[in-house]
């Protein structure tokens, strides 16, 4: 039985489609470890006080402060949060 081009091309369309859908399935799952963090929160990106991306500088650095934190005593670790957010709000009002 012979095709002819009239009935090839729909068909030739048709698979160009789904693999263009299925190559965007795996764009997608690379790229969306990354995109979250340039979404505002607003739209339903990361929270601000979310913590860093483990294996990142700043993810060591967040470690190292909650390290420092959880081994100070607690009437230390308060005076220091009531400071922080001292600071905060005084940043704020600015």
């Amino acid at each position: 039985m012979l095709f002819r081009a009239h009935r090839l091309f729909p068909i030739i369309v048709l698979l160009l489609v789904g693999f263009a859908l299925g190559g965007c399935g795996t764009i997608n799952e690379k790229m969306s470890a990354s995109m979250g963090d340039h979404i505002p929160q607003w739209a339903g990106g990361l929270p601000a006080d979310a913590p860093p991306r483990p294996g990142t500088a700043k993810y060591d650095e967040f470690m190292k402060e909650r390290e420092r934190k959880r081994l100070m005593p607690a009437a230390e670790r308060e005076k220091e949060e009531q400071a922080q957010r001292a600071a905060t709000s005084n940043d704020a009002v600015r």
